[in-house]
């Protein structure tokens, strides 16, 4: 009998979404720069950091966890800039044939190149080894593309012969002509389906497998991904079609969605932010394992300017239901605007 009732008490916990946690109030980028100008993340109401992995350093994750937080590194899974300029091997190709342009500021790389996975694995252990961290986000887990823009920028790719030969294994098929243009065009008019849905499960294997280098370090640890807070249906079925994002596939994987809710990059009102989570939550409720939602809001006057009140707007709208939790983009917008430090510090006080 007591069995029976540890089982069904430890079933409640896990599908009322960890419900018994404090809520997560947190600021990503450099929250160093918090502490630089003076303020402690306690005094702020703050009780996470969500810090690029190139910010972390020993003196910032000692300070942060004295300061009651808990520490989320972001890792830049498929950014791949800085990574191609000694390996141009890895660039993705487009369906001409091409090595893809730069999407604006972001360039992509190919998620099939197997040096590059085993260099970011072994960064992620770098990572864990040094830093008992709470978690793990993983970024830019997507095909090259820009995103955070109401006029995206949404390549083709990738069709070197890595890709396509792992293609032509997946659909059982020898994929027909000379040249990659040949390739592709023969891929995009004949198996296009198949294409969309391959592209879909590398990064789906990216998140498993930098999920499991995660439980063999940090087995406590929560596994989070950003991603474009897209309707599926969004600019002709990019989320899926481009980007290489399934939603649903998402919250079989990741213990923590962090929906990129950047409303004014994306020319969306800011109610937006609660319109989309409430329909994350719908697509949460219909499957048997249910992630947390913490989702990012924008500060940042990029473009035109988030007011102080536009700001408290989002970030109430973030802190809806399904989420248990909210951070907000990013540290240097609370410091150009002491308004906007003051939303959050109230809105981060009171919950």
């Amino acid at each position: 009998m007591k069995l029976l009732q540890f089982i069904l008490c430890t079933a409640i916990f896990h599908f009322s979404g960890y419900s018994q946690q404090p809520f997560i109030k947190g600021v990503y980028g450099n929250p160093a720069t918090l502490l630089k100008a003076g303020y402690r993340f306690d005094s702020l109401g703050m009780n996470a950091v969500f810090v690029r992995s190139i910010s972390l350093n020993a003196d910032f994750f000692s300070t942060a966890k004295k300061q009651g937080c808990k520490v989320f590194v972001e890792f830049p899974t498929l950014n791949g800039k800085d990574y191609l300029k000694d390996h141009p091997e890895a660039w993705p190709i487009n369906e001409k044939g091409m090595k893809a342009d730069p999407a604006d500021w972001f360039m992509g790389i190919c998620p099939n190149n197997a040096a590059f996975k085993e260099f970011r694995a072994m960064q992620l252990r770098d990572i864990l080894d040094q830093f008992a961290v709470d978690g793990i986000f993983l970024d830019y887990v997507h095909w090259h593309a820009q995103f955070e823009s109401d006029r995206p920028i949404l390549p083709e790719t990738c069709f070197c012969d890595r890709c396509t030969g792992l293609f032509s294994g997946y659909i059982g098929k020898n994929i027909p002509g000379e040249t990659v243009a040949d390739r592709a065009n023969w891929i995009l008019r004949y198996a296009d389906v198949q294409w969309r849905s391959w592209r879909i499960s590398i990064l789906n294997g990216w998140v498993t497998d930098m999920k499991d280098i995660l439980r063999a370090k940090r087995p406590e640890a929560l596994l989070g991904v950003y991603y474009a807070a897209w309707y599926p249906q969004d600019h002709d079925s990019a989320l899926g079609r481009i980007l290489g994002i399934d939603v649903a596939s998402l919250t079989e994987r990741a213990d923590v969605l962090a929906p990129m809710l950047f409303h004014g990059m994306l020319a969306r009102p800011p109610v937006w932010v609660g319109q989309y989570l409430d329909w994350l939550g719908g697509i949460i409720k219909q499957k048997s394992k249910q992630p947390l939602v913490w989702p990012i809001v924008q500060a940042h006057n990029k473009p035109g300017v988030i007011t102080p009140e536009e700001f408290r707007t989002v970030m109430q709208e973030g802190s809806k239901s399904p989420s248990s939790g909210i951070m907000m983009f990013a540290d240097g917008s609370l410091l150009e605007d002491p308004e906007k430090l003051r939303v959050m510090k109230e809105l981060y006080q009171k919950k």
